[in-house]
């Protein structure tokens, strides 16, 4: 068992100890640093490394790929006001009440986390166009930090777009698909509690008269329908994959062998997934809009720069991973647990996903080091795979936002304090968000335990 122990005992040492000189506190090295002492003491060889990386880089592929092409897609519609245009008819929708305008702001977190797949991308996005107008309802700062945290966070988990659920599909070698269409409902639920949660902020109040939309609705879409071409041929793309089983680039000449050829390619399998390719194709219809094309280089450069610390961290994770499969540690774990029960296995990954989610503020990492071990021994314990990739995107998304180093917390109560010029608790924030993220984690606790 030292090839387990030894590489989590670095990991978790580099990732918690900041007083070690250069390395301490960061998760990049930690996990890097994990995978190759795991293959250090397995059986250290250069065709194991070689093998170990492609492998693990393989393994995340569409994670990575999810991640790049989302955020080249997203940064598209920041250029052509998608969002903007997208808050505006919410806030139309749900009437012109402080709680039509707490709804419009989480249901637009919502889908624009779903679209870029990352909380701090969506709370970036939208979180300066909401900021001032929630102010104005006397809401403390706190609580709004805590509305653009947890809807920004819903949407990273709310497919289809949504780096978690393809994370822990990827890491357990199940197609994502059926772990999505689960995970519609059961974010949904999320963004009702949360809602129920915020609107005891604005009982017996009334909007403000400046904040009032003098637009009508009509006349708003009359104006911005255009920008919403590239997301409605996203959403049909998506829609027909899931509800009708059709897959469109099958449909295109050539389009079945191009599959065939990317999906049993090493790596490039990560561009066969039909999410990743529906982004693909939605950014090239953005690129027919003079704003976008015009400006495709920034567009292009922008997009990758705010993923670009994503991504590496995804590699590094990929690294751990594939280290983690070549040096014979899942093995050795699964020789070990045999004869535990799957309820004992799911409670004791429950408490490690929570600690590593807590500590790192990350579920890419989270992930990454439980789920490889855990999850096939919850298959193996009777568990449906598509049920512990559930379980698992969610627990880790629970435990990310748990006080005191949520990464994404910190983020957005920077946003907030620059916007409102006063210092933002991020430490009350993420308690403010505790009730959203312990639904997630029991959420998934029990798909690990009836699943």
């Amino acid at each position: 068992m030292l090839v387990v122990v030894l590489p989590l005992f670095v990991l978790f040492a580099i990732a918690t100890i900041r007083a070690i000189p250069l390395i301490g506190g960061d998760v990049r090295i930690a996990l890097v640093a994990a995978g190759l002492t795991a293959w250090v003491v397995g059986e250290p060889s250069l065709p194991s490394l070689g093998a170990g990386i492609v492998d693990g880089v393989d393994t995340l592929a569409w994670v990575m790929c999810l991640s790049l092409f989302g955020s080249i897609y997203a940064e598209s519609q920041v250029r052509l006001g998608t969002m903007d245009a997208v808050l505006g008819v919410l806030r139309r929708t749900f009437g012109n009440s402080p709680r039509g305008l707490i709804a419009a702001t989480f249901v637009t977190l919502t889908l624009a986390g779903s679209l870029l797949g990352d909380a701090i991308a969506a709370a970036t996005v939208i979180g300066f166009l909401v900021i001032r107008a929630l102010a104005e309802l006397k809401i403390p700062a706190e609580a709004i930090a805590m509305m653009i945290l947890v809807g920004a966070s819903i949407g990273s988990v709310m497919p289809p777009i949504s780096q978690a659920v393809f994370l822990s599909a990827s890491l357990l070698e199940v197609e994502p698909a059926p772990v999505a269409t689960i995970a519609y409902a059961t974010v949904t639920g999320s963004l009702i509690l949360v809602l129920l949660q915020s609107f005891r902020y604005v009982r017996g109040r009334s909007l403000p008269a400046e904040l009032i939309p003098s637009e009508t609705l009509g006349a708003l879409l009359k104006r911005t329908w255009p920008v919403f071409g590239p997301l409605a041929l996203l959403i049909l793309i998506v829609v027909l994959d899931t509800g009708f089983s059709v897959n469109v680039f099958t449909l295109v000449p050539g389009g079945s062998a191009v599959l065939t050829f990317l999906d049993s390619t090493p790596v490039l399998r990560g561009l066969s997934n039909l999410v990743v390719l529906a982004i693909i194709a939605a950014t090239l219809v953005a690129l027919l809009y003079p704003t976008v094309r015009k400006n495709v280089g920034s567009v292009a450069v922008t997009g990758v720069r705010n993923v670009g610390g994503t991504l590496l961290l995804q590699l590094c994770a990929g690294f751990m991973v594939g280290m983690f499969q070549v040096s014979g540690a899942i093995d050795a774990v699964s020789e070990a647990a045999q004869g535990l029960s799957g309820n004992a296995v799911a409670l004791g990954a429950v408490v490690v996903i929570a600690v590593l989610g807590m500590i790192t503020g990350s579920q890419t990492t989270a992930q990454t080091v439980v789920v490889p071990f855990a999850g096939p021994l919850l298959v193996a314990a009777g568990g449906s795979a598509v049920a512990v990739a559930l379980g698992a995107s969610h627990i880790a998304s629970g435990a990310q936002n748990l006080p005191p180093l949520g990464l994404t917390a910190f983020v957005v109560c920077g946003l907030v304090g620059a916007s409102l010029n006063q210092r933002v608790d991020p430490v009350k924030t993420m308690v403010l968000a505790l009730p959203n993220s312990l639904y997630f984690i029991v959420v998934g606790l029990l798909f690990w335990l009836f699943g």
